[in-house]
């Protein structure tokens, strides 16, 4: 176990790990609109949106469950008083963060949905610093949500420089990340007493269950089913299968800002795999890059100063 524990507070592994992760979470943006494409669900079919969101999580969380009980050698299951925790865990993380996540991307492009999400990061530092007080909100956290902020106004400027923003699109997108938020503040608290691969490992089952039932009652349907289709479903539900079970084993032997401050790869990934795969080239040009760039500097001053000391 010692040896374990050493590997994995290695620099370099926790390098490696954690942009592994922020790539499988970069991808998940054109992989999304890939599969509305590839199902034949269309960007108005809010139903059929949440039922596709659905399957993948509940694929998802059976993932998580079957690799915590390999790595545990026994079936990973929530104890009694760890179900309520589970409950709370699978509405904000699951249900709420991807319905919107879910809507939202369908009526924006991947490459600016992959920026504006990246909020997230920013939203659980305020969400921790003034809701739990689990820190203090000093001037360098401050100056670093700021820039990020900018950063999500400049990728929304239109052509003329007027506000393109969509409620449904960018704006769905940023309740997502609210919620995001809200979860990781309370994945920090309860994986004190709980292992954190069982949390996500259910709340995703529960979650994509729930997501699941509640399209289909709202007439929600996925008519074509193609090998290409059901492969790609695989690859979403591993997505956040293997990232998040990965982070989170990072996170049990790492202090979080050792592991955070990697985060800012993830909208890279998000705009570079977009703009090839779904080939929003005219989304990739300057104001992109402005927009990652300021996205990315804010992450880096927000974490700077803790990630100083522990990574470099």
């Amino acid at each position: 176990m010692k040896n374990e524990e050493k590997i994995l507070q290695n620099t370099g592994i926790v390098a490696l790990a954690a942009i592994l992760c922020c790539l499988l979470w970069g991808s998940a943006f054109p992989s999304i609109k890939v599969g509305y494409q590839l199902f034949e669900v269309p960007s108005n079919d809010t139903a059929s949106q949440i039922l596709f969101a659905g399957t993948r999580f509940a694929l998802a969380g059976i993932m998580v469950i079957i690799a915590g009980s390999i790595l545990q050698k026994k079936f990973l299951k929530p104890a009694k008083k760890a179900v309520p925790k589970v409950l709370k865990l699978c509405l904000l993380q699951t249900v709420m963060q991807y319905v919107f996540f879910y809507i939202g991307l369908a009526h924006t492009t991947g490459v600016k949905g992959s920026i504006v999400n990246a909020v997230n990061v920013f939203f659980s530092i305020l969400v921790s610093c003034v809701f739990f007080k689990l820190e203090k909100l000093d001037k360098q956290k401050l100056i670093g949500c700021l820039i990020g902020f900018a950063g999500v106004v400049i990728v929304n400027l239109g052509g003329t420089m007027d506000m393109s923003f969509k409620f449904f699109g960018d704006g769905f997108l940023l309740i997502s990340a609210f919620a995001y938020a809200l979860s990781t503040v309370l994945i920090k608290i309860y994986g004190k007493d709980e292992n954190p691969v069982m949390l996500s490992g259910y709340q995703f089952l529960a979650g994509g269950l729930l997501m699941a039932i509640f399209g289909l009652c709202l007439g929600g349907r996925i008519n074509t089913v193609t090998v290409s289709g059901i492969a790609l479903l695989l690859y979403m539900g591993f997505i956040s299968a293997g990232a998040y079970t990965l982070w989170g084993i990072l996170l049990k032997y790492n202090p979080v800002s050792k592991v955070a401050v990697f985060g800012f790869c993830t909208p890279i990934f998000g705009v570079i795999l977009s703009a090839l795969i779904l080939r929003e080239g005219t989304s990739f040009d300057f104001k992109t890059f402005a927009a990652l760039f300021m996205v990315c500097v804010g992450i880096i001053i927000v974490n700077y100063k803790k990630s100083e000391e522990k990574i470099l």
